[in-house]
């Protein structure tokens, strides 16, 4: 059975705050799934279930410092960023580490039909800097508006907007590079 995010109230939040392991284990299991889907599209399915773990530590490590102004899911989701960004600064930058958005819950991007556009949509991602790809892949994938973009990336919107703008033209360049026609 899910919980809908509406039923992760204060209460069960500050009482996981304090420790209370029923709290914690409710807050995991209905903010798991999520969080693992973004991990991954970030660091990969290799890294995706130890940066997602690490995640949750952190989460119940800062959880008493979460002030309630925005939702429990939009500080999670930053964490989470945060996280994935700090694993991919801490590795090498080799390519065989860069891994698709794509899988089997996210289906089609922007009307990409044919699996060898897909992977040439993959590769040129692959090419853009990981700050500009989490932005592009919170809006195009999570759909999510730009005041939310911002709080979770800890930037001004305008500066989503910029880096939206930055991300769409470096990724036309790569794919029209790897010979990508419209």
């Amino acid at each position: 059975m899910t919980v809908s995010d509406e039923s992760i109230n204060e209460n069960i939040i500050k009482r996981a705050s304090a420790g209370e392991r029923v709290a914690q284990r409710k807050l995991y299991e209905h903010f798991r799934d999520r969080t693992y889907r973004l991990v991954r599209r970030i660091v990969g399915d290799s890294d995706a279930d130890d940066v997602t773990q690490d995640c949750f530590l952190n989460v119940f490590a800062k959880l008493q410092s979460f002030r309630f102004e925005s939702q429990f899911s939009t500080w999670l989701h930053r964490l989470a960023v945060n996280e994935s960004l700090q694993h991919i600064r801490s590795r090498s930058r080799r390519k065989e580490n860069c891994r698709p958005i794509f899988d089997e819950d996210l289906g089609q991007v922007d009307g990409v039909a044919s699996m060898e556009n897909a992977e040439l949509l993959e590769t040129a991602l692959s090419r853009i800097e990981p700050e500009l790809r989490i932005v592009f892949e919170l809006k195009e994938v999570d759909e999510l508006p730009y005041s939310q973009i911002a709080e979770i990336v800890g930037i001004p919107e305008g500066t989503v907007g910029s880096r939206l703008n930055r991300a769409r033209t470096e990724l036309r360049d790569h794919l029209t590079q790897l010979g990508w026609e419209s």
